[in-house]
């Protein structure tokens, strides 16, 4: 795989670069997923809701057990992040059978590293190159930042300056290995701590608000991927399971996946939620900057992010 970013990966930041305000939600009924137990914040907002986004997706672990991927495949799962790693030394005990599964059914699937803060960067991206195998089809590697003040081996209190610092080593070497531009899955708090101030926003973002749109959480900061719930029911998994989707149209999507040379026209992801409505989208809500009382759901990680819980 050569260096630098593909253009695979330049239409992925196009996408969420071009975030800039947020649609209004618009009616519309939900498709084969269904949408089991969602916020009812997200599902009487003002913002546009799970189900205004055509792409949806899920992420897994060794926690989700033996999927039938087939199952997943056909209840309308389109695209998977799967744990490959965890620090240096910890790789999931599923990644390899989800990994062939996820291809073999035809559902998009990335990779993701989740950061062990004691360990040096380097280390952590050689293990993670060891594991997570470098595919042209493959989606992008995923950087899983998180805080982990309950870590039973490290306790070490993050700076801004050190976590961006490390991060951007981590970044740029899967970039380099890989040929494609990484995203950073960020949860509030982390995101509020470390990368609030506008640091590394030359990386996509794939964010975690399971109470709210993102635009509450993370107002201005455009996002590719967003995690709304992480006690979803899907078709082939037994147990809960964390549900994504996608900020763009189906025409994007197919553009993401099959790498589309630069300048290839297409909607603009702000068209995204009107194109795919039933009825026009009213004119554009002011983003929200002033986040709401902070709720439990937005902060807490799935089991799947758990150093401690790792194997």
């Amino acid at each position: 795989m050569p260096d630098g970013k593909s253009s695979i990966s330049r239409v992925l930041v196009a996408v969420s670069l071009a975030l800039g305000a947020v649609l209004s939600g618009c009616g519309g009924s939900p498709d084969t997923l269904g949408y089991i137990n969602v916020a009812p914040e997200i599902v009487n907002s003002t913002y546009p809701k799970p189900r205004d986004y055509p792409i949806h997706g899920i992420d897994v672990s060794k926690f989700q057990g033996d999927i039938d991927w087939n199952a997943v495949a056909n209840s309308g799962v389109k695209f998977a992040w799967i744990k490959a790693t965890e620090g240096g030394d910890h790789a999931d005990a599923r990644f390899q059978a989800n990994w062939s599964g996820a291809k073999a059914a035809g559902v998009a699937r990335g990779a993701y590293h989740f950061v062990y803060w004691c360990r040096p960067p380097m280390e952590e991206m050689a293990f993670f190159e060891q594991n997570a195998p470098v595919e042209q089809d493959a989606l992008p590697p995923v950087l899983d930042v998180e805080a982990t003040p309950t870590s039973r081996t490290c306790h070490k209190h993050l700076t801004q300056q050190g976590a961006v610092a490390d991060m951007r080593v981590m970044l740029q070497e899967m970039e380099r290995h890989y040929g494609k531009r990484p995203i950073i899955y960020t949860t509030v708090d982390f995101y509020e701590a470390i990368l609030s101030d506008g640091a590394l926003t030359d990386y996509p973002i794939w964010v975690r608000s399971t109470k709210h749109h993102p635009a509450v959480r993370y107002g201005s900061r455009a996002w590719a991927f967003w995690q709304y719930q992480s006690d979803g029911q899907t078709p082939g998994i037994n147990g809960n399971v964390d549900r994504d989707v996608f900020y763009g149209t189906r025409d994007q999507w197919q553009a993401f996946l099959s790498d589309e040379p630069r300048g290839t026209p297409r909607p603009a992801p702000l068209e995204a939620v009107a194109q795919q409505s039933p009825t026009p989208a009213p004119a554009a809500a002011p983003l929200v900057q002033q986040a709401a009382a902070e709720q439990p759901g937005d902060q807490t990680p799935s089991p799947s992010s758990s150093l401690d819980q790792a194997e």
